[in-house]
């Protein structure tokens, strides 16, 4: 998994938030993938305002109250929206480079891994955007993150978490929809990105459909609840501890 602190020298998104951030202009962010063809990300994007977000963004965003965490924050657009709506939060990421890149923008922010015990303090709201679920790596790491949620999320906190689920790449016309069930989940991926001449190292990122998430949820002591459904086969699910 991809959940340590990220050495600089290979840290593609770290580099091009900062280049993006301090000279206002950054190269291609390439991902790529052994199954899939070579993508990429407008680092722009990354910079977005609340205006320019997601639905599903959005909503949790306004749904987010109390002691806030975010997840994996990036260069902070999701802190810094919740900031201009008079919300504290707490930032956190992997990579030293998105971190100064927060602290230059006024944010509170750690350098920190979600799965680092060193966080000691609960939160009331944890966000995990832009493909939350992709934390968790795979479906075998469920038990891993649902204990780590318990250590963090008070007893009636609330998680907003996104995903997608990528049935959608495994239908025919006619909606059918084919897979190897002795294959692993199709939601799991691995990755890596590229910035300029900066490659980083292969990663585990889920994403996964909300019945499979729910299950796993229920198995480990959560309720999940459908908040938002986006336009395509993305959606943000409230994540509560069973009985609250």
């Amino acid at each position: 998994m991809r959940q340590k602190i990220i050495d600089k020298r290979r840290d593609p998104m770290g580099w091009a938030i900062y280049d993006y951030y301090y000279k206002g202009k950054a190269a291609k962010l390439k991902v790529i993938s052994e199954d899939f063809e070579d993508d990429y990300i407008p680092v722009s994007e990354l910079f977005r305002g609340f205006e320019q977000m997601t639905q599903i963004e959005k909503e949790a965003l306004r749904l987010a109250e109390g002691a806030i965490l975010d997840v994996g924050a990036g260069s902070g657009c999701h802190s810094l929206a919740l900031k201009e709506m008079g919300k504290d939060s707490l930032a956190i990421d992997i990579s030293p480079l998105a971190v100064e890149v927060m602290e230059d923008r006024g944010l509170n922010v750690r350098m920190v891994d979600f799965y680092d015990d060193s966080i000691v303090a609960t939160f009331d709201t944890i966000l995990m955007l832009m493909n939350g679920t992709g934390i968790i790596g795979g479906v075998d790491n469920m038990e891993r993150f649902f204990s780590r949620l318990s250590k963090l999320l008070n007893p009636s906190g609330i998680l907003y978490i996104d995903s997608s689920d990528l049935r959608y790449l495994y239908e025919d016309e006619n909606g059918s929809f084919f897979l190897n069930i002795a294959d692993k989940y199709y939601g799991e991926m691995e990755y890596k990105m590229k910035y300029k001449n900066i490659e980083g190292d292969w990663f585990d990122w889920l994403y996964i459909d909300i019945g499979t998430f729910s299950y796993y949820a229920t198995k480990y002591g959560y309720n999940v609840e459908l908040v938002v459904e986006g336009e395509h086969y993305d959606y943000l699910a409230k994540v509560t501890r069973a009985g609250e």
